[in-house]
């Protein structure tokens, strides 16, 4: 059976490094084998050191709120005793952490499951302390046990939030990064390379390609050198020295030419990946099953129509409500601003498209001058930034006010929207409501867009906002269509605070 089908190149490729060459690609100078095992190691030991420390800290304040909170209890002080019983607790629940694999380094670059498992093997040595206490009738203090693990979780919740941004810091620095071979069909490849190479974070350097013996496009450009075909993988392998040997579409192995590389890298320490033939799939929604030998993988359907239920919908009325509310007054403190920037009118008041093409009034405090759409058709002549050819933006746009500079900064232009989500025209989470003439320039894929609630923010806010091409865009916007979840659009929120702080990509 053929290997997986690969992910579906997109997009526009790399250039060629450098001119064709040989089947038979040069050795490169040696160096330590196997380095990205040596930088798991190094990530694994420090995120258990940092456990350990902040599971010492966490007994420390359980300690001391149980000796606050002693009058509250008829047991004699047992102080002594919990610090002891600390010591235990705490070696049992680290012992359930890893057990848990919260401490795969493999998981900590993308994706909620390292800090689900945190909470699985926090809970898992709730329900072993909690079972032992009971059946051996061990006197422990109630505020000590409940203060330990509501504080416990949340600190190593914190270290990983850490480990995460320090590690992808790193890779973005050339530090903590596996040299990568690749192997399939030329435009398999392209498509590999430009997403390891536009996702720096994932740490993954391609130092070339290998192409079957029938490629017909081998002549083509692939965004690396093609070193050989597939009959001298493992002397191109030994030669390279890759970290990893990643597998794509077009590769012409069977399942037992396959099994039986596999097992030769075994023998070089080289790691192996299998790129599956689906893309832009978040990982709750796929299942690895393995009937027969033969590695199944199934997948839930797109999630558009979830996105639509009443928990979504319950939590946007619930939380505009709340943030008209309690943001009242700094409504009414911008509005006085941009009255008093030019004496014009304070909102702005657009027709947007929102779900299933149906139009809306959006509302937003005005940031440029009163006649700004009057002089948008000259401004629309001038070069586009980042190739958005769809999006009309402009980092330098002269129809802003002064007052409205600062406003879009922070995107307090923004905040009149609240009442478009109130409404039910929008969501507090999805993709960018767009104009009339934007969706008339729609492509097939974009109109998939349109299936949700436009949102206040949204995946595209978060990962580079104006800055980010049409293309981007797109694709950021229907992965959130498609892969829809509470818990997403949580993550979208306390990002949205950090991008607005950060004012990158805002105008």
């Amino acid at each position: 059976m053929a290997l997986p089908q690969a992910v579906k190149a997109v997009g526009s490729s790399l250039p060629l490094l450098g001119s064709p060459l040989p089947l038979r690609a040069p050795a490169r100078p040696a160096r330590p084998r196997r380095t990205d095992r040596g930088d798991d190691r190094l990530v694994v030991s420090v995120i258990v050191m940092a456990d350990l420390l902040v599971l010492a800290v966490a007994c420390g304040i359980a300690v001391v709120i149980r000796q606050n909170l002693a009058f509250l209890e008829s047991a004699p002080n047992l102080s002594g005793y919990v610090v002891r019983t600390s010591v235990v607790i705490a070696a049992v629940w680290m012992l359930a952490i890893l057990i848990s694999g919260a401490t795969n380094p493999r998981l900590l670059s993308a994706g909620p499951e390292i800090y689900r498992n945190v909470l699985v093997g926090s809970l898992g040595a709730v329900g072993l302390t909690g079972a032992v206490l009971f059946l051996a009738d061990i006197q422990l203090s109630r505020p000590y046990f409940v203060a330990l693990f509501l504080v416990g979780p949340l600190l190593l919740l914190l270290v990983r939030v850490v480990a995460r941004r320090c590690v992808n810091l790193a890779r973005t620095r050339g530090h903590l990064r596996s040299q990568v071979l690749v192997v399939g069909s030329t435009g398999h490849v392209r498509g590999i390379v430009r997403t390891l190479t536009r996702e720096v974070w994932l740490g993954y350097d391609v130092v070339g390609a290998i192409a079957p013996i029938s490629d017909e496009h081998r002549g083509e450009d692939a965004g690396v050198p093609i070193l050989g075909d597939e009959s001298q993988l493992l002397e191109l392998v030994r030669a390279q020295q890759p970290d990893i040997v990643l597998f794509t579409a077009g590769s012409s192995a069977s399942a037992e030419e396959f099994r039986r590389v596999a097992w030769e890298l075994e023998g070089l320490e080289v790691g192996v990946i299998v790129v599956p033939g689906i893309s832009e799939i978040s990982g709750d929604r796929i299942r690895m099953r393995p009937v027969a030998g033969l590695p199944l993988v199934h997948m839930d359907l797109p999630r558009a129509r979830k996105a639509l239920r009443w928990g979504k919908r319950l939590f946007d009325i619930v939380a505009s409500a709340v943030l008209l509310l309690f943001l009242a007054p700094v409504l009414a403190i911008v509005a006085l601003f941009v009255h008093l920037g030019d004496g014009g009118g304070v909102i702005f008041r657009q027709q947007r498209v929102g779900r299933t093409g149906e139009p809306f009034e959006f509302l937003k405090f005005r940031s440029m001058v009163v006649d700004a759409e009057a002089r948008r058709a000259e401004l629309e002549q001038l070069a586009r930034d980042r190739g958005n050819d769809v999006l009309f933006k402009m980092s330098d746009d002269p129809r802003i006010t002064r007052v409205g500079k600062l406003l879009r900064r922070y995107s307090l232009d923004e905040l009149p929207q609240l009442w478009n989500v109130l409404r039910g025209d929008m969501s507090l989470v999805g993709p960018r409501p767009a104009l009339p003439q934007e969706v008339s320039g729609y492509d097939g894929d974009a109109h998939r867009r349109l299936a949700v609630r436009p949102g206040i923010t949204g995946l595209w806010q978060v990962s580079g906002r104006s800055d980010l091409s049409w293309d981007d865009t797109v694709r950021l916007d229907l992965f959130y269509v498609d892969n829809w979840s509470f818990m997403q659009d949580l993550l979208i929120l306390v990002r949205t605070a950090r991008a607005v702080l950060a004012s990158r990509g805002a105008y």
